[in-house]
């Protein structure tokens, strides 16, 4: 297990964090404590919140979840795409192009995206762009619970309060009118995992993250 600390960027500059997710509620399920966390302690913490694909409702419904979960931000930025869910790998020239432009446009610090071995190709299409096109970054993989399983333990953990652990559930649903009627969609699976990530690295709740490659010092 690695108890994971943020990175400090240079002296006077604010900590720049890049969150990519596939579908309208990705980044809010994968990081959302983590980022309300990082937002508390951090003075100067800019944002840039990406997704890759939605209908004009649900980009109306991430567009106000980011504004509940980034409003401590010194700068926040919510890109939109509207590449066809569940069917990235056939678009994959076309995101990545969209990769493209962001590296250009974006020098993060730190990136938060989806696991690589995540079971949903749409998920594993975006982090695998994510390493494509940011090679010299920390990247924290996040983890989505859904009907096709596979999630696996991770090796880095953010530690929440209960108020954190509460406040990103409560956003979560706030947030997610088109989504509340999905089975899973609960506040008790997004409690529950927050919980079993808790006891994972001797908290009472956190989120988990996998980190493929960090350098240290």
């Amino acid at each position: 297990m690695l108890s994971f600390a943020f990175p400090t960027p240079a002296a006077q500059t604010p900590l720049r964090v890049l969150c990519l997710g596939a579908h309208c509620d990705d980044i809010d399920i994968g990081c959302g404590g983590t980022l309300l966390k990082l937002l508390e302690e951090r003075p100067s913490v800019e944002v840039t919140w990406v997704l890759f694909s939605g209908s004009p409702e649900r980009v109306a419904e991430v567009r106000a979840s980011a504004a509940r979960f980034l409003k401590k931000a010194a700068r926040s930025e919510v890109i939109t795409h509207a590449f066809r869910d569940a069917f990235f790998p056939a678009q994959y020239a076309q995101i990545k192009e969209a990769f493209q432009q962001l590296q250009k446009s974006v020098q993060p610090d730190l990136i938060f995206t989806h696991e690589r071995s995540d079971l949903h190709q749409d998920h594993r299409i975006v982090s695998e762009l994510t390493w494509n096109a940011f090679r010299d970054h920390a990247v924290l993989e996040y983890e989505i619970p859904k009907y096709d399983g596979g999630l696996t333990t991770p090796n880095a953990y953010v530690r929440l309060d209960t108020r954190q652990a509460e406040e990103k559930v409560r956003l979560l649903m706030e947030s997610y009118a088109s989504q509340r009627q999905k089975p899973w969609f609960t506040p008790e699976t997004f409690r529950a995992l927050l919980r079993l990530r808790g006891i994972e690295c001797a908290a009472e709740w956190a989120e988990g993250f996998h980190a493929n490659k960090l350098c240290l010092g």
